[in-house]
């Protein structure tokens, strides 16, 4: 375990430090006020509205409580309290005095907050302006990048821009780079000129160069921020009168080698360097009438269940370096789960419901872009059923325990209709798409099985598990797996399994974390950028960076 202190991904806005949220009807505003020595860790200051991973956990967490708290809401303006500065992106003290774990860390969580933006925006009526008073450059027009639009304030000094590359011998955080392509379209010879220049692109070039979507002048900049949210606030069909849902503090107790929620167990194996998460059934049927759903609020269990598994694998993620395996079960009823399952289904374009989908969907492609390995165990007493199959879908591998000579003990799993895209991954495609290739005679194959209890036969059949062994043989053939799997070298396998879990189509999403993963990733550990002469260490010294200039 880490000897820094423990990072804890839950806040509330009474906790705020640097954001400051205010509601009038349907347009909520998100004000960037970053206290400057509020910085999560000690020996940087966050100037000139500059973040570092608390202001993103807090970022995230406003949100949902936008998504949750507030379904009145259907525009949300994102701007600057602080004068002639909108963002000046993630904190170059922070980064030069970083880990490498926690520099690739900080931009994957980043990006999945930045990437949780245009999800509310796709499938929650949620709306997104980006109103930039100020400077915004690098993670502040990343920021910026994933809203709707963009209407930046002429004033002749306020501009964009990406300026890494020449100032810090790194990249626009992958997601800059890519949403300047694959989103706004900006000309590529455009896009060279911009994220080689360190000062950025003002005014009118700015919109001719589909940097930003529209430009005002001083005087009638917040008018104009006004007139822009409620055109597309007018875009949503978030109610208007619903009564939102508070976002209570989770449950949690944090040991040593644990982590406890009522749904959620994670129990950390050192010596063996894996971790157990144990995912709990409903212990009682799931409310599916809407007036008890909406009593239920941040209990009812699917809520509950998303943020709970959320938690957890962020705090694993980043508190837990050295446990590379993850080794996912399941507990329960699976009739349980089929019922929770029905019920999301029956409601599914009701605002609450239709947010905690977002939720499990968002947590669930958290676990994909996780790096660690992923293994499901299909025990006695397993419930991988439905939305509980999909956590096996996620996995690198999948054993389900075969009992032919016990078929009362025999662990089985229950395909339903959420396992067909419901929930799918950041390509957009459903896991057991993902699975096949899109190949219909296996979907349909897969199809045919939908509510019936496959034993692990039957399972490996349809190619839904990887093996199957007998009693006989599980206890070895988990063991050895998982040995071999631990010994193997970390870097490989993160590049491995990133490859073989995002096979087929390509997405900005997809885009962006392959990016990261690979190129950010190698970057961040160059000379060039982190040695004692690199861009990113000199930063801000008055010293030159000393490049090795071999093109590799």
């Amino acid at each position: 375990m880490s000897t820094a202190p423990r990072v804890d991904y839950q806040t509330d806005p009474s906790q705020y430090k640097h954001w400051k949220l205010k509601f009038e009807g349907p347009v909520a505003t998100l004000g960037a006020d970053f206290d400057e020595n509020g910085g999560l860790r000690p020996g940087y200051k966050l100037k000139l509205n500059s973040y570092d991973l608390g202001v993103d956990i807090e970022l995230n967490d406003a949100l949902n409580r936008i998504r949750f708290e507030h379904p009145e809401v259907r525009t949300v303006v994102l701007t600057s309290l602080k004068d002639k500065v909108f963002c000046s992106g993630a904190n170059i003290f922070m980064l030069g005095l970083s880990s490498h774990a926690w520099k690739v860390n900080f931009c994957k969580f980043t990006n999945e907050t930045r990437n949780g933006i245009e999800d509310s925006s796709k499938h929650s009526g949620l709306k997104f302006l980006a109103a930039v008073n100020g400077a915004c450059a690098g993670g502040g027009y990343e920021v910026a990048l994933a809203c709707d639009e963009i209407l930046l304030v002429d004033d002749r000094s306020s501009s964009v821009s990406l300026p890494e590359v020449p100032l810090l011998g790194v990249l626009p955080g992958t997601g800059g780079l890519t949403r300047v392509t694959d989103k706004r379209h900006v000309r590529h010879d455009l896009a060279d000129i911009f994220c080689t220049s360190a000062e950025g692109v003002r005014g009118q070039r700015a919109k001719d160069w589909r940097l930003v979507d529209d430009i005002a002048k001083p005087a009638q900049f917040a008018a104009r921020v006004q007139e822009r949210a409620l055109e597309l606030a007018q875009q949503s069909d978030r109610p208007a009168g619903a009564k939102g849902v508070a976002l209570t503090p989770l449950q949690r107790t944090v040991e040593a080698d644990a982590l406890r929620y009522p749904n959620v167990t994670v129990e950390i194996d050192r010596a063996r360097r894996l971790a157990t998460f144990t995912v709990k059934a409903p212990g009682a049927p799931v409310q599916s009438d809407i007036a008890a759903i909406e009593a239920a609020g941040a209990a009812w269990y699917p809520l509950a269940l998303a943020r709970e598994l959320d938690d957890a694998i962020l705090s694993m993620r980043t508190n837990e370096l050295d446990i590379g395996l993850w080794v996912i079960k399941t507990e329960g009823d699976a009739a349980a789960v089929q019922q929770m399952d029905a019920a999301l289904l029956a409601n599914q374009h009701h605002w609450f419901v239709r947010e905690t989908l977002g939720a499990l969907r968002r947590t669930l492609a958290r676990l994909d872009v996780s790096s660690r390995s992923l293994f499901a165990l299909i025990e006695p007493g397993s419930c991988f059923a439905g939305t509980f199959l999909e956590l096996a879908l996620a996995c690198d591998r999948s054993y389900q325990l075969a009992l032919p000579d016990e078929p009362g003990r025999a662990p089985t799993i229950t395909v339903g209709e959420t396992n067909f895209g419901l929930f799918p991954l950041v390509t957009g495609e459903g896991r057991l798409a993902r699975r096949f290739y899109g190949e219909q005679p296996a979907l349909d194959a897969v199809r045919a099985t939908v509510g019936k209890a496959l034993d692990a036969d039957a399972a490996l059949a349809v190619g839904l598990v990887t093996a199957a062994p007998d009693d006989i043989d599980w206890a070895d053939e988990v063991r050895l797996a998982i040995e071999e799997r631990v010994s193997m070298s970390p870097d490989a396998l993160t590049g491995m399994e990133a490859n073989l879990r995002f096979n087929g189509q390509e997405n900005m999403a997809t885009r962006i974390f392959g990016r990261l993963t690979a190129w950010q990733n190698w970057i961040f550990q160059r000379p060039n950028a982190v040695g004692e002469k690199g861009a990113l260490k000199v930063y801000g010294k008055g010293d030159k960076a000393a490049f090795d200039w071999n093109r590799v």
